[in-house]
């Protein structure tokens, strides 16, 4: 058996390869929503896709146990090669978050046995639909938001499928940032294969492999003894989100029920609305990192996670629901539905660790997509931010302001970034005073951000909470609804 020094060395390294996966994906992308608001993610994981530690984006922990278990299915565990490279931005088929997110994953061998797999995902600028950018607020069906790659090598014995990319660039609006940020995440992925195999030669392959099992077994260890420690019982919460998109009149209730009982705990989201016509769609990838994160975020922030984890941690999910839709369902709008239900979870978990309550959070601040035209602009790509809000107060102090909360760990584009690419002017960018809710602690208080367009352009803009804000918590105010403004030929438009 490994020693725990060992253990805790391998462990170590593990996580240093993710950060220099992640560091060279930062330094080597093309597009702004990559190498400005870090909009990715990179693993390894166990030959079966299991995580051992999870990435900075938790968000995206999920989806490569779905997107392996795809690949060892389809095509089966003893047709892989050394050199090989999956790739896929199918949110069915392939596991991921929404469609301009394109995921790769190779195995990783030593002495010609696989002992894991390591993977990169990144938004993409485009990939086709209906609007620039691939996120259609109005879509009705995930063929109007982009073309969908399910799980396919891209890379078969270290040698490029020229006709998989060909396909791939034919399919976007912007070819060369498109490529150019896949070919960043292809490098990142067989990196980390190369640095996987130098740990097999160093330590032994055998000492490795048992190394990666130890680490997942401990995750359950560790969220055992969390959850053991709970009061049992049951705790239902509902929420609502403004609307799917299309029927913009009709809010979309969300629902979980928590019970926590002989050691585990249940997340049952019964109640929930059927899946929606609108793009607000999530699937179970999506709402085990709700669940997961909920549970480090409201019990235990030191709690490692890793795929073990899933021994006393149920999720239910009723079929063809907004939590666990059917394709053709679509999916691009899936961030406000998962922060909201983030934000649920963590109400419900307050009941069972009251020092550890916290208040709702502002949500995604919405994301926001510019399609330059004419004068050349177009040529740069789109401009594509995600924004943040802020955090609700606490059990013990005031929430965060100004930044991208829970799930969401990307940054906002800098002012002097987007002003040097992009012909356009940021005149404000400020918090707004008070936004958060009052009470004992006062919630966090959003920004306000507002761009003068310099050139015609295709403005695409996805939120939420304009209609339902961020809910207060034992006895506190909620805090101010959302607003999107704009300015056509100076006449104010909310």
């Amino acid at each position: 058996m490994t020693d725990p020094v060992t253990l805790q060395i391998i462990r170590n390294r593990i996580s240093t390869l993710m950060d220099e996966m992640d560091h060279s994906i930062f330094r080597s992308g093309y597009s702004t929503i990559v190498r400005e608001s870090h909009d990715f993610s990179v693993i390894i994981t166990d030959h079966e896709g299991r995580l051992l530690i999870a990435p900075r984006m938790f968000l995206h922990s999920f989806t490569y146990y779905h997107f392996a278990q795809t690949v060892l299915r389809v095509y089966g565990a003893d047709s892989l090669k050394p050199g090989d490279l999956f790739v896929s931005n199918h949110p069915y088929q392939g596991g991921v978050t929404h469609v301009p997110d394109m995921a790769t994953m190779a195995p990783i061998f030593h002495g010609g046995q696989m002992i894991g797999f390591s993977g990169a995902m990144a938004h993409k600028a485009d990939f086709g639909g209906t609007v620039p950018g691939s996120t259609y607020g109005k879509a009705i069906s995930m063929f109007q938001e982009g073309i969908m790659v399910p799980p396919v090598r891209l890379y078969r014995s270290g040698e490029l499928d020229r006709d998989i990319e060909r396909i791939i660039e034919a399919n976007t609006r912007q070819p060369k940032l498109v490529l150019g940020d896949l070919r960043t995440q292809v490098g990142a992925t067989q990196q980390a294969v190369d640095r996987m195999q130098g740990m097999c030669d160093q330590f032994g392959r055998e000492t490795v492999i048992e190394a990666m099992q130890r680490i997942i077994a401990a995750s359950a260890t560790e969220f055992r003894e969390v959850i053991r420690a709970l009061p049992e019982g049951v705790r239902k919460v509902e929420g609502f989100l403004d609307s799917d998109g299309v029927a913009v009149d009709e809010p979309i209730p969300l629902c979980v029920s928590v019970t926590v009982r002989d050691g585990m705990i249940e997340f049952d989201f019964a109640g929930s609305s059927p899946q929606r016509q609108g793009p607000i769609n999530l699937r179970r990838p999506q709402i085990e990192a709700c669940c997961f994160y909920a549970i480090i975020a409201a019990l235990d922030p030191t709690l490692k996670y890793g795929h073990g984890a899933h021994e006393v941690v149920r999720i239910k999910l009723p079929d063809d629901s907004v939590v666990n839709a059917s394709p053709p369902a679509p999916t691009s709008s899936y961030m406000p539905t998962a922060q909201r239900l983030v934000d649920l979870v963590l109400e419900a978990l307050g009941s069972f660790k009251p020092d550890r309550a916290i208040a709702h959070s502002g949500g995604t601040g919405g994301s926001l997509t510019i399609a330059w035209k004419g004068g050349g602009w177009e040529n740069r790509g789109h401009q594509y931010e995600i924004f943040g809000s802020a955090y609700g107060a606490s059990a013990k102090g005031r929430g965060a302001s100004g930044l991208t909360v829970h799930l969401s760990t990307t940054l906002c584009a800098p002012i002097e970034i987007l002003e040097t690419e992009y012909p356009l002017r940021i005149t404000r960018f400020e918090l707004v005073r008070d936004s958060g809710g009052a009470g004992k602690f006062r919630g966090g208080d959003c920004f306000r951000r507002e761009y003068y367009l310099l050139q015609p352009a295709t403005v695409i803009y996805r939120a939420d909470r304009s209609k339902f804000p961020a809910r207060g918590v034992a006895g506190g105010s909620d805090g101010l609804p959302s607003r999107f403004v704009v300015y056509p030929g100076g006449r104010k438009k909310s």
